[in-house]
């Protein structure tokens, strides 16, 4: 605790959780600061009104996701901007990179979500131990199934010699390549379209996925 500082675990609405439940963290109090220097659109996103407080006091998003454990004590969960929606649920990228981190052959791992709105998929991103290999995508998948459900599973994965970083030393996720759409390892066995009617059908999935490769029929 800090003089002149209160500290609040809110959800969506801006109204306290009870303790035990998963939050975001905000700060208040009057040694608050008033934005960001030069950066308004950051500020209005990050510094919201105090509906505790009086006319003019602001509360800040820390973007922190906490819970009250006891004595006061905060427990962080991890952070709401590494929190994603896809196909319905909601996904901690935070828990697959622990899992990804923990495969034999990895030495670090970033989650993601890539692709167009409504065909997303989750991404891995892996760099590799000393002296270890790749792990093939199939194998990967067949460990992780034994830690997450299936929807928190990456559908590709990219193996990468480093993270880009920015200046302060975090990992640029902005910065990591899109993954090789048109690799997989359940490809392997592909067999294309045999006739007009399958290529129409393979034609209106790939639309669809959203997937860029093309399997043209064999004539």
């Amino acid at each position: 605790p800090m003089r002149g500082v209160r500290s609040y675990v809110l959800d969506d609405h801006l109204m306290p959780v009870p303790p035990g439940v998963a939050g975001e963290l905000y700060i208040g109090g009057h040694r608050l600061a008033r934005g960001y220097l030069g950066a308004p659109g950051l500020t209005a996103e990050r510094f919201v009104a105090d509906p505790f407080g009086g006319a003019g006091e602001r509360l800040y998003r820390t973007g922190d996701r906490v819970r009250w454990v006891g004595d006061g004590v905060l427990e962080f969960l991890g952070r709401t901007d590494h929190q994603v929606k896809i196909r319905g649920y909601r996904v901690e990228l935070g828990e697959i990179e622990v899992a990804l981190a923990q495969l034999p052959g990895v030495s670090q791992a970033v989650a993601d979500v890539r692709g167009t709105p409504g065909h997303e998929s989750l991404v891995g991103y892996l760099t590799p131990a000393d002296g270890r290999g790749e792990l093939p995508g199939e194998r990967v998948r067949s460990m992780l199934a034994e830690w997450l459900p299936e929807y928190m599973i990456p559908s590709r994965y990219a193996w990468l010699d480093t993270f880009p970083r920015l200046a302060h030393g975090k990992i640029d996720r902005t910065a990591l390549p899109d993954p090789d759409w048109g690799r997989t390892d359940k490809n392997a066995g592909f067999v294309a379209p045999r006739s007009r009617a399958e290529q129409a059908i393979a034609d209106a999935w790939a639309q669809v996925l959203g997937r860029s490769e093309e399997h043209s029929l064999n004539s």
